[in-house]
Parts: structure tokens; C-alpha cells; sequence
């Protein structure tokens, strides 16, 4: 007969248990992978919403400067931005800092609040209607 060695049978025990912790590993990071899928699905309202404030912050900020009669390299080079900066602004491609913001609405002047508050509808509507009421 056929002697089966002790460190034959440590070997196997060794990777079978191997086998069910690298199965186990490889099904929670599947779970957590379906987890996170499913957190960002549910946030596309929100994605939606943030991509439409950028955007009317980008038109609000080209209005004012049109309606102002400047252009965006006499924009950049009074608040000492590139052109490129400003036109990434305007088309929503990303944000002004606060300082830059508040620099933009004194150039154009208008006060930061209302550059921000045009920027949401909603928000106007709501000031609307508590002004109203007081």
C-alpha cells in the first residue's frame, strides 16, 4: 500500500484552506465593487445637478463680462490668471477660487452674492417668496 506522508497531507490541508480565503477575498471585493456601482448610480441627480450649477456659474460669468464690454484676456490679465482660466470658467469646465470670484465680482460690479445667486433659480424664488412674506 501506498503511505501518504504527513507533511503530504499539511500541504493539502494548506491549500485548500489557500483556495477558500483567496475564494472569500475575491467575493468581497466583487461585494464591493457592486456596493460602490450602486452608490454612484444613485447619485446621478446629484452629478446632473452639480454639472448644470457649473454650467449657468460659466454663463453667469460670460454675461457679466460681455455686458461689461471686456474681454477674457482683460479679465486674466487684471486678476493675473491665464486666458485659459477664465475660459475654462465660462464654459463650466471648472470653478473660479473664492478669491478670484470675489475679484470677478468687483471688476464686473456686482457683489459675489449675486453672482452665485443667479446661478440657482430655485434660490432666487425662495428669497422671492420669504421677502413676500416678511
Amino acid at each position: 500500500m501506498m503511505e501518504i506522508s504527513f507533511w503530504t497531507v499539511i500541504i493539502a490541508i494548506c491549500n485548500i484552506v489557500f483556495c477558500i480565503v483567496f475564494t472569500g477575498a475575491i467575493c468581497y471585493l466583487f461585494f464591493l465593487l457592486v456596493k460602490a456601482l450602486k452608490k454612484y448610480i444613485n447619485t446621478k441627480e446629484v452629478r446632473e445637478e452639480k454639472s448644470v450649477i457649473r454650467k449657468s456659474l460659466g454663463e453667469v460669468l460670460k454675461e457679466n463680462r460681455i455686458s461689461c464690454k471686456m474681454t477674457q484676456e482683460f479679465v486674466s490679465e487684471t486678476l493675473g490668471v491665464s486666458r485659459q482660466a477664465v475660459s475654462k470658467w465660462e464654459t463650466g469646465a471648472s470653478d473660479p477660487s473664492t478669491s478670484n470670484l470675489i475679484a470677478l465680482a468687483n471688476l464686473y460690479g456686482v457683489s459675489s452674492e449675486e453672482l452665485l445667486g443667479t446661478v440657482d433659480g430655485s434660490q432666487k424664488g425662495k428669497n422671492k417668496q420669504t421677502s413676500d412674506v416678511s
